[in-house]
């Protein structure tokens, strides 16, 4: 398992940012599309937008951040984790939901959004 520092992921926010706002696209048009899951092909014989393509990118986009050792909890909402390591050694949540202009945020893996503590109050 990958361990964030605060910096790290700083650094990775913008490409996580430019990706979970496609991932919420892709959730928000297959959850309002009453289309079938084919369609007819264009002149081209490719079926651009379907909904088996929306979700083969949803599957690669939420892939991608997975094997970076970063979590997607709700990717309706936007709702990302940072798995980080307090100086004590416990694992924590450095926590991040689109829209938020930066990672101000942690809670503990059992505390959940509800838990959300900020980061002016660091974890032990």
């Amino acid at each position: 398992m990958r361990y964030w520092t605060l910096d790290e992921a700083t650094a990775a926010l913008p490409h996580v940012r430019e990706a979970v706002g496609r991932i919420r696209e892709l959730v928000e048009a297959m959850q309002s599309s009453a289309e079938p899951n084919h369609a007819q092909p264009s002149g081209n014989g490719q079926v651009p937008g379907t909904r088996s393509e929306r979700s083969a990118e949803l599957e690669t986009l939420v892939g991608e951040l997975t094997d970076q050792g970063i979590v997607v909890r709700d990717p309706a909402r936007g709702l990302i984790d940072f798995p980080a390591q307090s100086p004590s050694g416990r694992e924590y949540l450095l926590c991040w939901l689109d829209g938020e202009d930066a990672i101000d945020w942690w809670h503990w893996p059992d505390a959940g959004f509800a838990g959300r503590t900020p980061l002016t109050s660091p974890p032990e």
